[in-house]
């Protein structure tokens, strides 16, 4: 009850100061959770069949949106981390026959590059990128592949859902995403604005050119850092 109630006043600072103004709601549409409070993201759900693709970069330990996603529309579920202790875990999991899981990640280009481990041993999730949460000096040789490589590899047209949770890289590959003209329904990003000092300004541009290629945000969560957006023009 007191950290539903630390959120709720946090989440009114944060209107109140304007430090959320970007992330205003454009699109009007029926929106659902999907997975638990700490992996979760909203999803429109009229737009999933059993027909849809579905990726779902970063997936760490947390699963609970990919089985949602699957229980709910019996969609395909294609899932990717290249972090060695979501490859593990993933391991001793029982799947869905929807989901496939990929040891790589994604990037703005294909290749081996390096994986920064978290700074706290305790924690799974590392990044291609230099940020506060990892440490520089433990690291490990891993692959990864651009959106357009990884669909063409799939021999993929159209993604109905693409959901990324990628430790910071989300600003890179996003700008490639949009570069590249492919064809998404939604798009579901986890910001890690804290990361950066300039962590806002990179969302900011980030979201400006998702709306320039015409995706708006219908959904945003509690903590106003996973933003889920709909392309307009081909909806």
């Amino acid at each position: 009850m007191e950290a539903k109630i630390k959120l709720k006043i946090k989440k009114i600072l944060l209107i109140l100061t304007g430090k959320v103004s970007h992330l205003k709601k454009v699109v009007k549409c029926n929106h659902i959770w999907y997975g638990n409070t700490y992996g979760g993201f909203y999803l429109c759900p009229e737009l999933l069949t059993e027909n849809s693709i579905v990726y779902s970069f970063g997936i760490g330990e947390d699963i609970s949106f990919d089985n949602a996603v699957i229980k709910s529309h019996n969609s395909e579920v294609f899932g990717f981390d290249p972090t060695p202790k979501s490859k593990m875990w993933i391991k001793t999991q029982k799947l869905y026959e929807k989901f496939h899981f990929y040891e790589y990640g994604i990037s703005d280009k294909s290749g081996f590059v390096d994986f920064y481990l978290p700074r706290n041993p305790e924690h799974v999730s590392g990044s291609a990128i230099k940020q506060n949460n990892v440490d520089v000096t433990n690291k490990v040789r891993v692959e990864m592949k651009s959106l357009k490589d990884i669909m063409n590899e799939f021999n993929h047209k159209h993604i109905d859902v693409l959901k990324i949770d990628i430790e910071g890289s989300e600003y890179d590959v996003i700008e490639n995403i949009l570069k590249c003209k492919i064809s998404i329904t939604q798009i579901l990003i986890e910001f890690h604005d804290r990361f950066f000092k300039d962590g806002k300004l990179k969302a900011k541009q980030a979201i400006e050119n998702l709306k320039a290629n015409g995706y708006e945000i219908f959904a945003v969560s509690d903590s106003f850092e996973e933003v889920s957006f709909i392309n307009t023009i081909h909806r």
